[in-house]
């Protein structure tokens, strides 16, 4: 049990969660190790265990942090703007979600992992901040796109949330794998993660 006031709790949570981040802008989830994490904060590296007990449950929580400022750039766009066309939105929800890239790299991880190989505790707050971003998608389709039945509402949530997982491999090729590509005669053509997902999000909505 981490021991202090629930402040220093959730600061040391916090310095625990930037640090791995700041690893993860230079390096892959692989290459991060929980020792290098605690190594980077301003107290005893041991302590790291007081407040995640794996590496998985660290990058959750970046993850859950990554979701949550989503969330919040969702809801300044319906706090601003009382109406909007469907392309007008398939426009603004493709911006706030690609602006957002770290969100979309830890997306293509194996979540399945990440998952389990954390506490339930854990696992239901990152599931609280998942569940807010549906939320807020179902939000803003209820709001500029009212006449949209509950079953449409639904079948767009359940196609783009699968569809994210997959936009960072597609729009973040390295040399490497470019090269492997044009020896298996693939061509390969850049797209950008708002190019891809506007794409999708015209698709979903309906427009041509």
């Amino acid at each position: 049990m981490s021991r202090g006031s629930p402040a220093l709790t959730a600061a040391r949570k916090e310095e625990i969660i930037q640090a791995c981040a700041k690893l993860y802008e230079t390096r892959s989830f692989k290459e991060i190790t929980i020792k290098e994490i605690g190594a980077a904060t301003s107290f005893t590296r041991t302590s790291i265990y007081n407040y995640f007990e794996t590496k998985e449950e660290i990058f959750l929580a970046l993850l859950q942090k990554e979701y949550e400022m989503w969330v919040d750039a969702m809801n300044a766009v319906m706090a601003e703007k009382a109406a909007m066309t469907r392309d007008e939105l398939a426009q603004v929800l493709a911006r706030t979600l690609t602006d957002r890239p770290r969100l979309l790299r830890l997306l293509s991880m194996n979540l399945y992992d990440m998952e389990a190989n954390s506490r339930p505790e854990r696992l239901a707050e990152f599931k609280v901040a998942f569940g807010a971003s549906m939320n807020a998608v179902s939000r803003m389709l209820q709001t500029y796109v009212p006449e949209i039945n509950d079953g449409d509402r639904r079948t767009f949530l359940y196609s783009f949330f699968p569809f994210i997982y997959g936009i960072y491999p597609y729009t973040s090729v390295t040399e490497k794998q470019k090269a492997a590509m044009e020896q298996a005669s693939i061509p390969y053509v850049y797209q950008s993660a708002y190019s891809l997902t506007y794409a999708c999000l015209k698709k979903l909505l309906g427009i041509n």
